[in-house]
């Protein structure tokens, strides 16, 4: 039957199999919709990453004045900045879980967590994720292992201490110092359940996106959204059990006397009984998960801005299939690039030429997407909303950030940049700014659908401009500290002749770093406000295509009432001519919109080109003659 058919959908008089008694508990906690586990994700993210900034304005602090006694952070953090100032072990653990709690809790369970199980099941048309029980277990655990991690500052010698990497042996040996006892062994136990909900959560949204996809919702007609976070739950899947797997043999070097990451080691004047094993094994094993980490925190975001893009640019996303094929040529490459982290290591020239290679190679895919934005946005009608500014702004962190990448990745280059500011610089941008901005862009858009109300624009752009200009006055000049020689991780710089001139750009990006933390209190306010006084939205507040919109305001399990829309084309038919509006959602037959349709709208349907060339006969034959 032609796709042109109109379907008449009826509707089930007692609504659908989803409603079930409610209860506080299973609809306010353990909540098995999708929907409200989003929010539950979301708000915990937003929590997480206030606790991060916190802990990034207190270190940042220490840089700007290492030899000022500050006696108010003496009676906030006792024994951990004795006399005012910051321990330099604690000044570590600081660093270690703002780096951990940003890359994981926020960027990937934040990010992913709030985006996948808001959008799939509503962009595909489903009832919910394949396995709602197993869904609630996935924040559960997340949940769980954001309080372990936290619980870390409360044990005696304070949280982990090895930086977010955990290199052995500082993580490997509990008496290495203060952070490697209790501290480590909580950041382990945090970490497995951290895994276990991302993997949960991944096959949950793999299994949902192959398997309820509704009718005409082929792999072609799907957003770019469900694309990336398809992708990215693909790559958490294959990567995060290996870093399972080092994390083990780190508790059994830790615990059991093991050595498979500790040999020849002096402790305190004492050789230890360790032999025969290699930190740069852990090394490996970490950055075979840590690169497509990288990628499994950006791809949500770029999903999330090619959506907002193409909705007020008012035009079809630029280059629909090299947007897809430029995704799943990240995922792949990202699995071969690895060992560009570890250029220093000594590891052979060759092996560090092929990486090199891979590296400079997954520049083009990246590449294809920044090229395929721009020339979305070129000449479009665009709105810009706080939505907008945040996607814009995700591309510029993108573009600004990748390409410092692209000398990262050359092996001689990255020897003298190797663990200087430099690096710090080209992730916080491309990676940590970038997502940032990508789910902030999320939050404003698709706040409407989560919680049925419209945020304020004003405190919108209040809070884009004071936090794009924070960012890069903090990120930017840390690249020509990195150029310089200036390393990464140090308690303070007054000791070096060489890096004292260095300390009123550090005074410069505390304060910078303080003003941007400010202005994340114009989101709060404003995203707090908003879900209880919020102005009330409208079904489809975006003139958006995707299938969301057309699911009722109200919330309930199981999102539309009698059956599912059907979908009939792809979701960018933007400023289509020939159509009254400048928008045609994915569930409106071609019959409907005859005027504008185009012959390649039916490549896979030779039964609606036939009645779309008869439609255009008798138009023509309808014609007066001249």
């Amino acid at each position: 039957m032609s796709t042109l058919a109109v379907h008449d959908h009826g509707h089930h008089e007692e609504g659908h199999e989803h409603h079930h008694k409610a209860t506080f508990l299973n609809t306010y906690v353990f909540s098995q919709d999708h929907k409200f586990i989003a929010k539950q994700f979301l708000v915990t993210g937003i929590i997480m990453a206030f606790i991060a900034m916190t802990l990034s304005i207190l270190f940042r602090i220490q840089l700007a004045y290492p030899d000022q006694a500050f006696p108010l952070l003496e009676t906030l953090l006792g024994r951990f900045a004795p006399g005012g100032r910051l321990s330099p072990g604690f000044y570590m653990s600081l660093v270690t879980i703002h780096g951990t709690i940003m890359v994981f809790f926020v960027l990937t369970a934040g990010l992913s967590g709030t985006f996948a199980n808001l959008l799939i099941p509503l962009q595909v048309g489903a009832r919910d994720m394949a396995s709602p029980f197993v869904n609630m277990l996935s924040y559960w655990f997340f949940l769980l292992a954001s309080i372990i991690m936290l619980s870390s500052f409360f044990v005696e010698k304070g949280p982990a201490s090895g930086g977010w990497t955990i290199y052995p042996p500082l993580s490997a040996l509990p008496k290495a110092m203060g952070g490697s006892g209790e501290g480590m062994t909580l950041w382990l136990t945090s970490m497995v359940f951290f895994i276990a909900s991302s993997l949960m959560g991944g096959i949950n949204y793999v299994s949902t996106i192959l398997n309820m996809r509704t009718k005409g919702m082929d792999l072609w007609k799907m957003p770019l959204t469900v694309w990336a976070l398809f992708l990215t739950a693909i790559c958490g899947i294959l990567a995060f059990p290996v870093l399972v797997a080092g994390v083990v043999l780190l508790i059994f070097d830790r615990s059991m006397g093991t050595s498979f990451y500790l040999s020849d080691i002096v402790l305190n004047g004492q050789v230890q009984p360790y032999a025969g094993g290699s930190p740069i094994l852990f090394q490996h094993l970490f950055w075979f998960l840590g690169h497509p980490e990288v990628y499994i925190v950006i791809m949500p975001a770029m999903g999330i801005s090619s959506e907002i893009i193409a909705v007020n640019a008012r035009k079809p996303i630029f280059g629909y299939h090299a947007m897809v094929y430029s995704l799943i040529g990240i995922t792949v490459l990202s699995f071969i690039v690895w060992g560009h982290h570890m250029f220093v290591t000594g590891m052979n020239p060759f092996l560090g030429g092929v990486f090199m290679i891979t590296t400079l190679i997954i520049a083009v895919p990246s590449a294809v997407k920044t090229f395929n934005w721009l020339a979305t946005l070129w000449r479009g009608n665009i709105r810009f909303t706080p939505a907008m500014l945040f996607a814009i702004g995700m591309v510029s962190f993108f573009i600004s950030g990748g390409l410092t990448g692209i000398f990262l990745g050359n092996a001689a280059l990255d020897i003298n940049l190797h663990d200087t500011y430099f690096v710090v610089a080209h992730f916080h941008l491309v990676m940590g700014s970038a997502a940032i901005f990508g789910m902030l862009a999320g939050v404003y858009h698709w706040f409407p659908k989560m919680y049925r109300r419209m945020m304020d624009e004003r405190l919108g752009y209040l809070h884009f401009w004071l936090t794009f200009i924070g960012a890069y006055l903090v990120f930017f000049p840390m690249h020509f500290m990195g150029l310089d020689g200036v390393p990464r991780r140090y308690y303070a710089f007054t000791e070096f002749e060489s890096m004292k001139r260095w300390l009123t750009v550090n005074v410069f990006i505390t304060w910078a770093a303080i003003m941007a933390g400010v202005a994340q209190v114009a989101f709060i306010v404003n995203f707090v406000y908003s879900i209880f006084w919020g102005k009330k939205t409208v079904q489809n507040p975006w003139n958006a295509n995707t299938l969301e919109w057309t699911a009722p305001i109200e919330h309930f399990h199981g999102n539309w009432e009698g059956e599912i829309p059907t979908v009939y084309r792809w979701p960018y038919d933007y400023s289509k001519p020939g159509h009254d509006e400048d928008f045609i959602p994915q569930n409106v037959p071609f019959s409907q919109t005859m005027s504008s349709n185009l012959p390649h709208d039916f490549e896979d349907n030779p039964a609606g080109l036939e009645e779309h060339t008869k439609w255009t006969d008798t138009q023509k034959a309808n014609e007066p003659v001249k």
